[in-house]
């Protein structure tokens, strides 16, 4: 017995000491959409103070506060758009330097239109009257009522929740796949709405349901639960997810300042840890999905309905009363090595913010994978899931082999092949956008 203690002391004081942290109390801010959740299961599973933290969460107004804050020091991270940290670097809107080290979700978005329009595309496309409706939708569907409310002055306006948003960019890919020009950006002109067909505009996530209620937009793109809310309360009609836009699109992510980075190197390490045990908590099985709708439910987090939120977070999705349809990668938040930062997303971005003209000269390829290694630090992310290896709490291959690019991949609704590594190339191939 003597020698087993002796044995159990001598692995204690030979095991080596975990890194010291350079801050524990931290707060982080999340907007009140589902895809915060990583977040908020951290904090709520206690994996953060499984790593000595100890951290509060604020729910914020919208984007811009939210990455003001950051940028102040207000805020240690935050869940965040993932153009934000790229649009930050490279000083489109607020200029400061904002990295991520972990992806949080895949997919998780929809585009939503008032009923109003639904039921003029309907009388334009009688095959829109037939069930089940052919899916995905393109937005072929929606050009001859965009063309009309065009030619009598009154152009149809959609919301989108901020300039660099993936809900901006997704929405202006459908389109335009579709042949409706949602319209550019100029160095003098940052509204977005130069030659547009279609006029889009910023509107805050929660709000979106009664702005098109209300008539002040006629359709929005935007992530759950906004979306289905609508549909539930009979006010529009969900037309289609950003899955069938590009399949397992890269959603928001985790971000902070390169500054609170370089300070804080063993607690970012730290951070990002608990965001993976609670990534891939949220994948294990249907239970913890309903479980993780439950604790969002509640108002200090997302707020909305149970079951509203459980609509899509748990596999299905309603695209109008009666038309329910399995859809289990809706949300995903740890399969397909969903939450590593891999450079061909970065670059994805900014290709469609180089295509819409926020970025307004031509860039060298080069200049697209610089960008990248500024803002996605792959390497952070391999710290922490490394550290979970040795600790038992990650197997290996749920970690990805990889340069930080993904294979090209032509899963898109218009069908054309993105490779990251020819962001230029990849330009050339729109019949609308910006070409180099």
């Amino acid at each position: 017995m003597a020698f087993c203690v002796a044995a159990l002391l001598l692995s204690i004081l030979s095991a080596p000491a975990a890194p010291k942290l350079e801050k524990t109390d931290l707060k982080f801010g999340f907007i009140k959409l589902t895809d915060c959740v990583p977040i908020i299961i951290a904090k709520e599973l206690e994996y953060f103070e499984d790593e000595g933290l100890y951290v509060t969460v604020e729910a914020q107004s919208n984007w811009k506060i939210l990455l003001d804050r950051v940028i102040s020091g207000e805020l240690d991270g935050a869940h965040m758009l993932a153009g934000q940290p790229i649009a930050a670097t490279i000083g489109f809107g607020t200029k400061a330097h904002v990295i991520t080290a972990f992806s949080m979700d895949l997919n998780g978005n929809g585009i939503t239109l008032g009923n109003a329009i639904w039921e003029q595309m309907k009388e334009m496309n009688p095959t829109l009257n037939q069930e089940p409706i052919e899916r995905p939708l393109k937005a072929d569907l929606l050009k001859p009522v965009v063309q009309k409310l065009k030619a009598e002055g009154t152009p149809m306006k959609m919301g989108m929740v901020f300039p660099v948003s993936t809900h901006n960019y997704e929405l202006r890919y459908w389109l335009a796949a579709g042949g409706i020009v949602p319209g550019y950006y100029t160095a003098t002109d940052t509204t977005g709405t130069k030659d547009a067909d279609v006029l889009i505009s910023v509107t805050p996530p929660p709000q979106m349901p009664a702005t098109l209620a209300q008539g002040t937009i006629q359709g929005y793109c935007v992530g759950e639960p906004w979306n289905q809310q609508a549909v539930i309360k009979g006010i529009g009609v969900a037309a289609i997810t950003d899955l069938e836009i590009w399949k397992n699109n890269p959603e928001k992510v985790f971000g902070v300042t390169a500054d609170w980075a370089a300070k804080n190197p063993n607690t970012h390490i730290a951070v990002i840890k608990a965001l993976i045990r609670a990534a891939k908590w949220l994948d294990a099985s249907p239970e913890n999905r309903m479980k993780a709708c439950e604790i969002l439910s509640k108002p200090e987090y997302v707020g909305a309905d149970k079951q509203v939120i459980a609509n899509s977070m748990t596999g299905t999705w309603e695209y109008y009363k009666g038309d329910k349809r399995p859809m289990p990668d809706f949300n995903v938040f740890f399969r397909y090595y969903a939450t590593y930062p891999f450079y061909s997303d970065c670059i994805w971005y900014l290709t469609q913010m180089r295509r819409w003209g926020q970025i307004t000269e031509a860039k060298s390829d080069d200049w697209y994978f610089e960008t990248a290694k500024q803002v996605y630090k792959p390497e952070i992310y391999m710290q922490a899931a490394q550290a979970l290896i040795k600790e038992g709490k990650l197997k290996a291959d749920e970690v990805p082999q990889t340069d930080g690019f993904k294979a090209p991949t032509a899963e898109f609704i218009d069908g054309i092949e993105y490779d990251g590594t020819k962001p230029n190339d990849y330009l050339k191939k729109f019949p609308i956008g910006l070409k180099d």
